[in-house]
């Protein structure tokens, strides 16, 4: 496609049982599916597979919560997308385990602390430590690709210990992530071109459970088209998409703007695939933007 855009976040629920300190998208129990339905992401993957598009992401919330998960899964295997769907991993039932076994589907989730006590003080549910890691290890034991990212919310958090704990049930790929501000996880900034990875000016497009998109997740002050009234192929390809990206990437070069670290997506991207490259120390390219990994 003429946009050059091989990479969609799928935020198909606000729904989740935690209620994560610092979750960008605001999500929690209260949360909704929103109004797209089941034939609207089937579309929008239709679409996206037409348009060229390699990689989706399913997000939230929680995407395990959202009813159609498993034919949404189903449906773009079929298309032949690469699938990741990124989950607190707090509950999977054994259809969404047979639809995690798919070829070329993966998951991703965020983990926070080695203590049961600190992690829940993240997620605000008790016992969700326990199910997350068990989850973490039976994804192991069925060989299904997973990566995790250990986002680091406040001073003195165990975040080495939560490393080496995901290392001892079998972890290999392992990122990490800072506190953003964005959505719950304001603090003293305000959401801006300086809580981005710089990657949203390149190839990549976000689809809430509204409908609208954005030029990612983090970007939601940004948008540039709603897919229930507009194809995606016309939003990928419109004026106001073009003019945003325009925006970002002149920011993103003129600024130098390089923010180490952003690239794992946390409780929700979600900065698309983890994009440190193996051996490297700094995610950032040589244009001050993060470039995802789509693929392993």
């Amino acid at each position: 496609m003429g946009t050059g855009t091989s990479f969609l976040w799928l935020e198909i629920t606000g729904r989740c049982q935690l209620e994560c300190g610092h979750c960008y998208a605001e999500s929690g129990p209260s949360g909704t599916h929103g109004v797209m339905t089941a034939s609207d992401w089937l579309r929008v993957l239709d679409e996206a597979s037409e348009l060229g598009v390699g990689m989706v992401q399913f997000i939230g919330g929680e995407p395990t919560l959202h009813p159609d998960l498993v034919q949404l899964l189903r449906h773009a295997a079929r298309l032949g997308l690469e699938v990741e769907v990124f989950s607190n991993l707090v509950h999977v039932t054994s259809s969404q385990w047979e639809a995690f076994e798919l070829p070329g589907v993966r998951l991703a989730c965020s983990y926070y602390s080695d203590s049961p006590a600190e992690h829940s003080a993240v997620t605000g549910r008790a016992g969700s430590h326990a199910r997350t890691r068990a989850n973490i290890a039976e994804a192991v034991r069925r060989s299904i690709p997973l990566r995790v990212g250990v986002v680091d919310t406040f001073n003195g958090q165990r975040v080495q210990e939560a490393v080496a704990d995901l290392a001892s049930v079998g972890v290999t790929d392992v990122g990490h992530d800072r506190l953003r501000q964005v959505g719950r996880g304001i603090r003293e900034a305000e959401p801006g071109v300086d809580q981005l990875c710089g990657n949203c000016a390149n190839g990549v497009l976000a689809v809430s459970p509204s409908g609208e998109a954005w030029p990612c997740v983090f970007s939601r002050w940004l948008p540039v088209g709603n897919v229930r009234d507009t194809s995606l192929s016309e939003i990928a390809s419109g004026p106001r998409l073009a003019e945003v990206r325009e925006h970002l990437d002149g920011r993103f070069a003129t600024a130098g703007i390089c923010v180490p670290e952003m690239c794992d997506p946390q409780c929700g991207p979600r900065c698309g695939p983890a994009c440190m490259p193996q051996g490297t120390r700094h995610p950032c390219a040589p244009r001050g933007g993060c470039r995802p990994n789509y693929g392993r």
